[in-house]
């Protein structure tokens, strides 16, 4: 298989890779999200992987990049492409419980509510506003933007998102078994709270039961004016849903072929129907001979914090298939 599906060949000369952090408290919902140690350590997980990814290690709090079948975190990824690259990322607090300990844009947002039972982005206008500001910011910053999200619980609120706006979704997960019953459930009783107050605009239906980083999303895309491509799978899948809900061209998706091959999401379906372009890396990382990495392959994990678009913007800017791969397995060595 291509390493690449397709290619968008944008033109670019200054490319910036931006994370946005924040949480929802689906994530400690037990069974809900792999993207930790337990589901109250989720919460911890965007603020340890950004600090994996600017400085190449966690001295914050005991942790070890890797799941506990050894599988390394997509942070780990993301970290050896963006050093490859000469990149520093550029990093987003939508909405975190936990303090960053690394420099972030802070939006000065509020951890993401359980949608079951209250409103969960109850301050949905000022991010998208923040968005609107950075899209305009970034457009004189660079003019490659590559957008990844860590929101452990997000694919959770992107399928309330998703079938809210009126889309057959089925989502992805860090779990080799898909949790879909547990997610089924919180949907169901997600969407009857938009049901029963007739919610339909598009912003609403995230202050109801979207996440922090939704918003901020949308709203850059409204106001960027390069080329920007969001990294990451269902997640910014919903993401291109609300920006075409809001009027706005959906972007590009970039995502790995672990997260394509999902049977229990329907990520090419999704795609079809919003209207937006998915490009694929497939890293084989069952050929590297690392058993952590090659459990990608059987479903863990599967994608993560821009994995796919870091590998891909480095497929873009030149590195090739074999440098991308020998820096990925040198990284997942140094954390085993």
């Amino acid at each position: 298989m291509a390493f690449i599906s397709g290619n968008i060949s944008p033109s670019f000369t200054r490319p910036l890779f931006c994370g946005i952090l924040a949480n929802t408290l689906l994530s400690t919902v037990p069974g809900v999200s792999g993207a930790g140690p337990s589901p109250e350590k989720t919460l911890l997980t965007p603020v340890l992987d950004a600090e994996l990814i600017a400085t190449g290690n966690v001295t914050s709090y005991p942790f070890k990049p890797n799941t506990p079948t050894g599988c390394p975190t997509p942070s780990t990824i993301t970290r050896a492409m963006l050093s490859l690259c000469g990149l520093p990322p550029f990093f987003i607090n939508a909405g975190l419980r936990h303090t960053p300990t690394v420099p972030c844009y802070d939006l000065y947002g509020q951890v993401g509510e359980d949608p079951r039972t209250q409103d969960a982005v109850p301050n949905v206008q000022a991010l998208f506003g923040y968005g609107e500001s950075l899209g305009r910011f970034f457009s004189r910053a660079c003019d490659l933007l590559v957008v990844a999200e860590c929101v452990p619980g997000g694919t959770t609120t992107a399928l309330c998102v998703l079938r809210a706006l009126g889309y057959d979704a089925a989502v992805s997960s860090s779990f080799i078994e898909n949790p879909v019953s547990i997610k089924e459930k919180i949907c169901s009783q997600a969407l009857a709270r938009i049901t029963s107050d007739a919610i339909t605009d598009p912003l609403d239906i995230v202050r109801y039961t979207g996440d922090p980083m939704m918003p901020v999303a949308a709203g850059m895309i409204t106001t960027y004016t390069g080329n920007l491509l969001l990294a990451g799978g269902t997640q910014m899948l919903s993401v291109a849903a609300l920006a075409k809900a809001l009027g706005k061209k959906p972007p590009a998706v970039v995502t790995t072929s672990y997260v394509r091959d999902d049977p229990t999401a329907n990520v090419m379906h999704l795609a079809d129907r919003i209207g937006s372009p998915v490009y694929y890396v497939d890293p084989g990382f069952g050929d590297l001979g690392h058993p952590g990495l090659a459990r990608y392959c059987i479903g863990e994990v599967k994608e993560g914090f821009g994995a796919g678009g870091a590998m891909y913007l480095a497929h873009l800017m030149g590195h090739s298939e074999a440098v991308i791969r020998e820096k990925i397995l040198s990284a997942a060595r140094a954390c085993s």
